[in-house]
């Protein structure tokens, strides 16, 4: 919401008129008319599958007056836009195709189902609010609209599209990473012999917290490629066909564990783990102890990059794909991976409690497998055939549920093949 308020009080201040008249101007029958500004470029793939569709938009709602500005070979229109979006400070989330009315702002294209039926939804309310003596540029005043206020995240639709438990379902299922669970419960294992918890919370806790840091660093490269390159029509649904790659392989894991393709850690790159983990160990000083520690999780986790690239990568293209200002947009990616840290450091104090020694069973690696494999493939099924989707807190939570239930059907029946 801080964006479109921003952008509507720089155009009054720069102009000089009032909102109505630049939202709503009375049309050849003296009835109001909503004006549409939108803003597309001749070389923009994602303009040129937008723009039947914008156009399309008056005939059905003759109310709607639209008023299109093409800035790759218009100058004037392209300066009028750089102009517009360097005062609401919108310059890394700007693109085109762009869309302003009644003090709103969307930009991109993800088809009819998406933006289309955003654009019309957002029209008809910004109607029902003049009709009903209201201003057209006070979004806040749509009661059905359903956004909440949340602070350094903006607005978010409660019942449309929430964030929030986006966060917290893709959050918690990544947290079950075997990878991750791998090289840190042998890590313990092996401290559990020196039985000091003191140490163990301090070398466990110092490996959770640098892989924290390192996923935090890897989500922001998605995060700042998606913000490049995002506008391009095709870069969603590559993001969605990565992801059911990333799925099958995983799911496959379940089946052929770590055979053929795999996304596992490498056998060939293990051997470098355990030498870093034994470094830890035979470490006279506690500088040297907390530098191999460091060492160790830096190494860790780019062995688990590919291990782990699934729900970044969905996760961050759901964030450019949602209306964020840039720090709600990193505030997010740090609430995920504090999210992500918790189970690891439940390890970490779990051991350092009892000072037990546990490894992750082949089982239990293929069960994390196979439950984070259906929710890739479902998710990235969503985001080729629904983009739109994919953020509804239904359908979130839908997703996970069938994740978990067929991963507890196969836990029964692999623990009673086992018998």
């Amino acid at each position: 919401m801080l964006l479109r308020c921003l952008f509507l009080l720089s155009l009054l201040a720069a102009g000089g008129v009032r909102a109505d008249d630049l939202w709503v101007r009375a049309g050849p029958d003296g009835r109001p008319r909503i004006q549409l500004y939108f803003y597309w470029s001749l070389s923009c793939p994602h303009c040129e599958a937008a723009r039947p569709h914008v156009t399309a938009i008056p005939d059905e709602r003759p109310w709607v007056t639209l008023h299109e500005r093409e800035v790759s070979r218009n100058d004037g229109n392209a300066r009028e836009f750089e102009a517009i979006i360097e005062k609401i400070g919108a310059r890394e989330q700007a693109g085109v195709p762009a869309f302003l009315f009644c003090g709103e702002m969307y930009f991109g294209w993800d088809g009819p189902a998406g933006t289309s039926r955003l654009l019309l939804e957002r029209l008809d309310a910004c109607r029902v609010r003049v009709q009903s003596g209201r201003s057209a540029a006070d979004p806040a005043a749509d009661a059905s609209s359903g956004r909440i206020e949340i602070p350094l995240l903006g607005g978010v639709d409660a019942a449309g599209f929430s964030l929030p438990a986006l966060t917290l379902v893709l959050a918690g299922l990544d947290a079950f990473n075997p990878c991750a669970f791998f090289v840190l419960l042998f890590l313990l294992s092996m401290m559990a012999h020196q039985k000091s918890r003191r140490r163990m919370l301090l070398i466990g806790g110092l490996f959770v917290a640098i892989s924290g840091l390192m996923y935090f660093a890897f989500m922001a490269a998605w995060l700042n490629v998606f913000q490049l390159f995002g506008h391009i029509a095709w870069v969603t649904l590559a993001a969605g066909a990565l992801a059911v790659f990333v799925g099958l392989i995983s799911v496959k894991d379940f089946f052929w564990f770590e055979k053929g393709i795999t996304l596992s850690i490498p056998e060939s790159k293990k051997p470098d783990i355990f030498r870093r983990a034994r470094a830890i160990l035979v470490a006279e000083h506690l500088p040297a102890m907390l530098a191999a520690t460091a060492f160790l999780a830096i190494a860790a986790n780019f062995y688990e990059l590919l291990c782990t690239a699934g729900f970044p990568m969905v996760y961050t293209r759901l964030l450019t794909l949602a209306d964020l200002p840039a720090v709600g947009r990193y505030a997010y990616l740090a609430a995920y991976n504090l999210i992500y840290m918790l189970p690891l450091a439940a390890i970490v104090v779990v051991f350092a409690r009892t000072l037990g020694a546990r490894k992750l069973t082949e089982r239990e690696g293929r069960l994390l497998k196979l439950m984070s494999g259906l929710m890739m493939l479902e998710l990235g099924t969503l985001l080729i055939a629904a983009p739109e989707r994919i953020g509804q807190t239904g359908i979130a939570f839908g997703l996970m549920a069938m994740a978990v239930v067929v991963t507890l059907a196969a836990a029964r029946l692999t623990r009673e093949s086992d018998r």
